[in-house]
């Protein structure tokens, strides 16, 4: 093969994937929320109580994390919330979805618990997360703080959330029929879950031109050898 032939072949894989990949920019990378748990502490069993409020019951809850913690609630495959790691967490979209229910007074049975973000919230110190009851009064109860610490492992993919405080929603105050319990501290949570990496939409489109660039090389590599 001549110079100017291998020259010719590698100008055009070059110009071939050029035209075809974008420029990549560093950027956050996003993430998914796949399975885990969300634990309250034993203080908002207390706390709870102080209101009126007395946990007795709970179904279809699972051991939490930490385990001195009072209860915890299994992080289902319907979940589909997204957050990137710009600042440690940055919540983005979606739901944490949630199995297990919790009664109180043998009246009131809420839980299968729905974690989510709802900007614009007027509670002093939420985040603009909510946790919201899905089994019975369909509302938000606790305004959620941000997280006093977030550990985020990307080797082993996984993601935890301590010590979030739960703010009694104005929505929950108002059900309870005590408006001025809205904003009150009620206890922590702690999300431990699982998470997966959610594909840069470029990638796909990188990888396509890497293969894109390996045809072209061997396509002009024939075409050079069979003249």
């Amino acid at each position: 093969m001549r110079f100017s032939q291998f020259s010719a072949i590698i100008g055009y894989t070059t110009a071939a994937f050029l035209s075809i990949a974008p420029i990549r920019v560093e950027a956050a990378t996003i993430y998914q929320v796949k399975s885990g748990v969300t634990s309250i502490d034993r203080d908002h069993k207390q706390i709870l109580k102080g209101i009126g409020l007395n946990i007795t019951g709970t179904n279809d809850t699972v051991t939490p994390v930490p385990s001195d913690y009072l209860v915890g609630f299994n992080i289902t495959s319907g979940s589909n919330f997204t957050f990137s790691d710009e600042g440690g967490f940055t919540p983005l979209s979606g739901t944490v979805e949630h199995t297990g229910t919790v009664t109180f007074n043998d009246q009131i049975t809420v839980g299968n618990f729905s974690i989510g973000i709802e900007p614009g919230r007027t509670v002093s110190g939420a985040s603009g997360l909510v946790l919201r009851d899905t089994v019975s009064l369909n509302t938000i109860l606790f305004d959620l703080s941000a997280p006093e610490s977030t550990a985020l492992d990307s080797k082993n993919l996984t993601l935890t959330l301590a010590n979030v405080q739960l703010l009694i929603s104005p929505e929950f105050a108002g059900v309870l029929g005590k408006p001025n319990l809205a904003g009150l501290f009620a206890g922590n949570a702690q999300i431990t879950a699982k998470v997966a990496v959610v594909p840069e939409p470029d990638s796909v489109l990188a990888t396509l031109a890497a293969g894109a660039a390996v045809l072209a090389v061997r396509f002009y590599t024939r075409k050079v050898k069979c003249t």
